[in-house]
């Protein structure tokens, strides 16, 4: 129109649902609204200047009037339109797009519904997989509806039951020996006994090595891993041959087996399974070139007459085990009646044990070693005791293997280090001489930071470290690991001194006894006892003696009882001795007096 601006075309995009609407003015021409509906009916629309719409559809042409009365018609009909409107009011311009708009929002909430069941079904199969089903297919709304999502799900579920599979298998057996693993075979062992009828019969053998233990130290764990491998091929061929039919093999733990025969009351069968057990790991055993002999002592009870539940047949085999031990080793003992009473009293024995071990129920006794030089004293070992309440004092020999397997030696150990440290800062304070000796086991050197706690302990108790002492035995020397020996040679920097305990009876190298971090070696009391009086017996001590300077270390006598052993011990060189012969373990208290009258003597 003249005198009018031309304006360049600017679309103006409305979307709804699938509609697709678009209002543009171009120069002077009148503004259009093109709408287009997806739908298979394509229609078109054509809107003239007195707002009357003609329809084109496939079937025919007909006019429908927009803005009049006759609207519905146009709400009506299927659109693909392109609409031509003059001076569009905005009534006229909502009411020719609310078809696409109801349509679109209609179709809108029709996926998000679908969207919604689908992914809410996906929920659910996750929250069952949660519960343990990880087998259920997933949904069929989830996955038409959202089929990328589904086949995530699956492919998490598939992945779940593989590794779960893999790690029932790998819990099942044990790594080392391929036998069954203690879970495992305790869980097949109650649902067996779960099954017995009630006239059935079973038998538990518990198979421990004799002579492992010492082989483990001496010659490594990857030896002592290879052998049990080896004891658990004997084992598994003596099931498959003399066992009856579904007998059941596991390792419990470290040189432990279970073999659990059901259906099985025969008193000679049960001899005669228990024999070859022996026999099979009598034989030596060839590693790494070597000839090994182990051994094996066996417990057996039976069910029903020594229990009905597994943990009772476990403690009746458990015991009848270590009668098998205690009677010289390689031995087949059957639970019986004296056992029971012996059950009975280690049961107690745990009992009052940990007892003690809440209410602090240890002291302390000392035993003074001295030079042989001049004397003097050198060293007060550490002897722990019991105060039971109605036994009165009792050794350490009477309850620590019971607390190392009953899992009270840690607090054991911690008490013995805090008291220790508390008593050389006394001794200290009180310019009294000597160190404190402290013995250590495997236990407490492989736990490296059992050293560390008894360092923080003299910290606090602001003791020196050069009044500590710590005695472990010749055993754990030898195999005692790299971190073991690192965290004792920060210890003997920091002036602790390091001594090796019952030297002579193990299987010691002279190489690594030069690489040890050591100070002080202990002739072990067997080889004191015959010294005065067997020419034999003083050859070897007075060798060991020079071993034992040549490595650069004091020799101390312990176990010395008599003046003659002392006076042959002063000819050889020794350097210390300890024993009944200079003073029985004391108290503290007593231990002092001792000193004084001690001083006494060598002064006069």
């Amino acid at each position: 129109m003249p005198g009018r601006s031309r304006r360049s075309a600017a679309p103006i995009p409305v979307t709804a649902g699938r509609a697709r609407c678009t209002l543009s003015f171009a120069g002077s021409a009148r503004p259009t609204l093109n709408l287009s509906l997806s739908n298979p009916c394509a229609t078109t629309s054509k809107v003239d200047d007195e707002g009357v719409a003609t329809s084109m559809a496939m079937a025919g042409h007909k006019k429908v009037r927009l803005l009049g009365l006759a609207t519905a018609g146009a709400l009506a009909t299927p659109l693909v339109a392109v609409i031509a409107v003059p001076r569009l009011r905005l009534e006229s311009l909502l009411i020719a797009t609310l078809p696409c708009l109801a349509i679109g929002c209609l179709l809108a909430t029709y996926w998000l519904i679908r969207v919604r069941v689908a992914i809410s079904a996906a929920v659910e199969r996750l929250e069952s997989a949660s519960r343990g089903d990880l087998a259920a297919p997933i949904p069929p709304e989830s996955t038409a509806v959202t089929p990328r999502l589904a086949y995530a799900i699956d492919t998490l579920l598939a992945r779940l039951r593989d590794d779960l599979s893999q790690a029932n298998d790998s819990a099942a057996r044990d790594a080392l020996t391929g036998l069954a693993s203690r879970a495992h075979f305790l869980r097949q062992a109650e649902e067996t006994i779960a099954r017995m009828p009630a006239d059935g019969a079973a038998a538990l053998f518990f198979v421990d090595l004799d002579r492992f233990k010492a082989i483990n130290d001496t010659r490594g764990h990857a030896c002592g891993d290879r052998l049990l491998a080896k004891v658990a091929d004997r084992l598994r061929a003596i099931t498959s041959t003399v066992c009856p039919d579904g007998s059941l093999i596991g390792r419990l733990a470290g040189d432990e087996f279970t073999l659990m025969c059901p259906t099985l009351d025969d008193d000679a069968t049960i001899d005669t399974i228990g024999q070859a057990i022996l026999t099979t790991l009598e034989a030596p055993f060839a590693i790494d070139g070597a000839s090994i002999a182990v051994g094996a002592s066996v417990g057996v009870a039976c069910y029903p007459d020594h229990g009905v539940t597994l943990r009772d047949l476990m403690a009746a085999a458990d015991a009848a085990m270590y009668h098998s031990k205690a009677g010289g080793r390689a031995r087949v003992s059957r639970y019986d009646a004296k056992l029971a009473s012996e059950l009975d009293e280690r049961n107690r024995l745990d009992r009052e044990l940990r007892a003690a071990v809440r209410h602090e129920q240890f002291a302390l006794a000392f035993q003074p070693q001295i030079a042989l030089a001049d004397g003097a004293l050198l060293v007060s070992e550490a002897l722990l005791r019991w105060r039971h309440p109605t036994q009165g004092l009792r050794p350490a020999a009477e309850f620590l293997s019971r607390a190392e397997i009953t899992g009270q030696m840690g607090a054991i150990s911690d008490w013995v280090a805090h008291h220790a440290a508390i008593t050389a800062a006394r001794w200290h304070r009180e310019g009294r001489a000597g160190r404190l000796a402290l013995n250590v086991g495997r236990q407490q050197v492989d736990d490296t930071t059992f050293l560390a706690r008894l360092m923080e302990a003299f910290a606090d108790a602001r003791a020196p470290l050069e009044r500590l002492e710590v005695e472990l035995p010749e055993s754990v020397a030898m195999s005692c690991s790299p971190a073991a020996l690192a965290m004792l040679a920060t210890l003997r920097r920091a002036g602790a001194r390091i001594t090796i305990d019952d030297f002579g009876i193990g299987e010691s190298n002279v190489q690594r006894l030069r690489a040890l971090p050591v100070d002080r070696i202990k002739l072990d009391r067997v080889l004191v006892r015959d010294v005065a009086v067997d020419h034999g017996a003083r050859t070897i001590l007075h060798a060991l003696v020079g071993l034992v300077h040549g490595l650069g270390c004091d020799a101390v006598a312990e176990g010395v009882e008599t003046d003659a052993q002392i006076d042959v011990l002063r000819v050889m060189g020794c350097d210390a001795v300890q024993g009944y012969a200079i003073a029985r373990p004391m108290e503290d208290e007593a231990l002092a007096r001792w000193i004084g009258v001690n001083a006494a003597r060598a002064r006069a």
